[in-house]
């Protein structure tokens, strides 16, 4: 009864990742180097807003902060917990015209990135402790009671509670990680979190599971015979961040392809009817005038994507409808057309570039023929040219644009390094926040 029942359970409701990413401690560090004018700006803006009137009339001069520079910002790791992070600001803070002092307030907090119930990746902030400390003043004051008046302006809790926008990937832009991207007009691809980030050594672990969409449908794609986990490295990466994509995502990918039409071409050969029919007496009574003869390839079955050392291969099988006429396409022979193609894999910008570099190998045969026998040697005499030729050249014009990687906004990957390896493809890079235009 069991294994009928788990017959009944549909295939894809099994959610397992096929492709991930490392965010290193180098990412990290990057990552505070660019949040810390944001985070300057942020609490420029928190601290030095005027101070609400006092509705006491013979209040003193009340304390103003007229300069807020942050000195220190760095996140680290903490493994199996989450991120620390820890920030230095000098306050300069004035009481009268005469006087101004110097105050240090250091905030300590504890972050780590969780799951909300919609399914996006959210950070939290789980600890928070901010400490105010004057440094240094122009005239002697009694230090903790100009301490508490300064407490008293500074919202050190509600600074506390909105810690994580000091960085500079907060919740929109984490929620950018799992937008729909386009690979073509009618496909889309989308990343989806599997769950919260693991926290080792080796940086924040994010398992991720591709969708793909055809006009607008989630398609069900071949079940991945062996789940996927992140490789992680032997030692500490200097990239900032590791992508690794399985097999069973560029399988996927292709079938995705394949659904959407994308792989079926039409080849226009160098031959005709006429000189056809020298090689195949029996054109002469199908056509009398003399008609270019077209290629139109169709997907039979799914493509599938092997992965060794150095090396990706597509395997692509195809059906070739053999005819003439450009109005009325009339077919006189049908193909069964097996090629083995090399991928080329490289990045720009944020977008994976595939293109098939090579074909390694083709196989005809005859599947369907209205002008009688024709051998596989003339077959491959005949067509294997214009095969070989085209059906890379337009499949690459479909890839051209290239398959978006999982990113969040505003960054983009430089110093990329694409490496093939038995199962996977490991990709790592760096972070480069862009330049804002307009």
């Amino acid at each position: 009864l069991s294994v009928l029942l788990s017959l009944l359970v549909p295939a894809h409701t099994t959610r397992s990742p096929d492709c991930g990413g490392i965010l290193t401690p180098s990412g990290l560090r990057y990552l505070a180097e660019v949040s810390k004018p944001h985070a300057e700006s942020v609490l420029r803006q928190d601290l030095m807003a005027p101070p609400a009137p006092d509705p006491s009339p013979v209040s003193p001069s009340r304390n103003q902060i007229i300069s807020v520079k942050v000195d220190k910002f760095s996140l680290t790791l903490i493994p199996d917990t989450g991120m620390r992070l820890s920030i230095e600001v000098d306050l300069g803070i004035t009481s009268a015209p005469s006087t101004t002092k110097e105050m240090r307030l250091s905030i300590l907090a504890d972050l780590h990135v969780e799951m909300n119930p919609e399914g996006n990746l959210e950070l939290v902030t789980s600890d928070c402790k901010p400490t105010l400390e004057e440094v240094q003043s122009t005239e002697e004051m009694d230090s903790k009671s100009s301490g508490s008046d300064v407490d008293k302006q500074i919202n050190v809790e509600k600074i506390c509670l909105e810690v994580s926008k000091l960085l500079l990937f907060p919740n929109e832009r984490l929620m950018s990680l799992a937008a729909p991207f386009p690979i073509t007009p009618s496909c889309q691809v989308q990343y989806l979190p599997l769950a919260a980030p693991m926290y080792s050594e080796q940086g924040i672990i994010i398992s991720l599971q591709t969708t793909f969409q055809v006009a607008g449908t989630v398609i069900p794609l071949p079940v991945s015979p062996v789940p996927f986990s992140m490789p992680e490295p032997a030692s500490s990466s200097p990239s900032h961040l590791i992508l690794a994509f399985s097999e069973h995502f560029y399988t996927s990918l292709f079938s995705a392809l394949e659904e959407s039409g994308a792989l079926n071409v039409s080849l226009l050969s160098s031959l005709t009817t006429a000189t056809l029919a020298e090689r195949i007496t029996q054109m002469g009574s199908l056509f009398q005038e003399d008609l270019p003869v077209v290629l139109q390839a169709v997907t039979r079955s799914s493509p599938h994507v092997v992965l060794e050392e150095d090396k990706a291969i597509v395997k692509l099988f195809l059906t070739a409808q053999i005819g003439a006429g450009s109005s009325l396409f009339q077919s006189f022979l049908s193909v069964n057309v097996d090629v083995t193609a090399r991928l080329q894999l490289g990045v720009a910008d944020t977008r994976m570039i595939i293109s098939v570099a090579a074909i390694e190998d083709i196989e005809l045969s005859l599947a369907a023929s209205d002008v009688g026998p024709v051998l596989a040697a003339l077959l491959e005499e005949l067509f294997l040219p214009t095969i070989r030729e085209e059906v890379p050249a337009q499949i690459n014009v479909v890839l051209r644009q290239g398959v978006f990687l999982p990113h969040i906004a505003s960054f983009t990957y430089t110093d990329v390094n694409v490496t093939i390896h038995k199962d996977y493809v490991l990709i790592p890079c760096n972070l480069q926040l862009e330049a804002k235009t307009g």
